[in-house]
């Protein structure tokens, strides 16, 4: 009988301590778990982008804007899961009208291009007010080239010749008719051919053009090929005159191809223009933000990619921009420069 009274009361006992340690132990496993969520959202957040596709518009096939920017396309891939992919343009001025209407996301174009559509001058109707940029990238320089034989030595010999000035309405075409310009020399005093860097070649090699402007990174893949089987010569842009250009268009610099980058023996003085990074102002600032960081985390495989992009740096992302700068990518530099 007494055993049978204990039994109740020890299975009673039992299942009372039982369900007082699930009770002092379940907010402690909840809190847990809570936190646990809320760190996995906080990360997936990090690793996602507002928008779910991101097309950047480049230049021609060979060039370095196709190959840096492809580089780029496949950072943001990796790093967001984003729908990313690059697409082969005219480069500059038709990657601004792209932004601009909507049809592409990103865009590489020259300094002085993005100027012209930010004024409303030349080749834009009216002022563009919808893009911002990113950065400040690498230096365009404007490589000039003939053949050895042709006698042609500087850009004042230009007078006269048939030559090649990029795709029309190209960075390349649109610096090479402001130089021109700036050194007196207007499309009416040469026989003008609107060719991009792989036909431009192709044309010095049969002879049908005398001269060509490549305006691109160092080195120009183009131009390592011609090198190849042409007897190459560099033409030079007088440096001081360049100076009296600059006065009024800001976007130009001095500078030299070093001595062997195409088997010349010298450094060729010539000018360059800083390439910008360009993307719609209706990009989020959070997406501005993580696009410029991953930019910069991940700049030695654009290095890797293509060795213009060894002039890509932090340190002067934001010198000489020429279009509003984004948000996000402000907020950016301004966390860099804090620390």
């Amino acid at each position: 009988m007494l055993n049978s009274l204990k039994s109740p009361l020890l299975l009673s006992a039992m299942l009372s301590a039982t369900l007082g340690l699930t009770a002092c132990s379940s907010p402690s496993s909840e809190s847990t778990d809570s936190t646990a969520t809320d760190s996995a959202a906080t990360d997936t957040a990090a690793d996602k982008l507002d928008t779910k596709f991101l097309t950047i518009a480049t230049g021609g096939a060979s060039g370095p804007y196709n190959i840096i920017g492809t580089s780029l396309s496949e950072v943001y891939v990796k790093t967001f899961g984003v729908n990313s992919k690059t697409q082969t343009t005219g480069a500059s001025v038709e990657n601004v009208n792209l932004l601009t209407q909507g049809k592409v996301d990103m865009v590489l174009a020259l300094s002085d291009v993005v100027t012209d559509a930010v004024e409303g001058i030349n080749n834009f109707d009216k002022p563009i007010t919808n893009i911002q940029q990113i950065a400040v990238l690498y230096p365009n320089v404007v490589q000039i080239v003939t053949t050895k034989k042709s006698g042609i030595k500087n850009i004042e010999d230009l007078r006269g010749k048939r030559i090649a000035v990029g795709d029309q309405g190209s960075g390349t075409e649109v610096n090479a008719r402001t130089l021109l310009e700036g050194f007196g020399i207007t499309y009416d005093d040469v026989t003008v051919d609107y060719l991009g860097f792989a036909e431009a070649a192709d044309g010095m090699k049969a002879g049908k053009i005398e001269a060509a402007f490549f305006s691109s990174g160092l080195p120009n893949s183009s131009l390592m090929e011609l090198e190849q089987g042409l007897d190459l010569q560099l033409i030079t842009i007088n440096q001081d005159k360049l100076k009296e250009i600059i006065a009024t268009k800001p976007y130009f610099k001095t500078f030299e191809i070093p001595a062997g980058t195409y088997g010349n023996d010298a450094a060729i003085p010539t000018a360059a223009i800083m390439n910008a990074l360009l993307v719609s102002s209706e990009l989020s600032e959070a997406d501005g933000y993580k696009l410029t960081k991953a930019l910069f985390d991940n700049l030695d495989g654009l290095k890797t990619a293509h060795q213009a992009a060894n002039d890509i740096s932090l340190a002067t992302a934001r010198e000489g921009m020429v279009a509003p700068i984004h948000p996000g990518a402000k907020k950016y530099y301004d966390e860099q420069a804090a620390k």
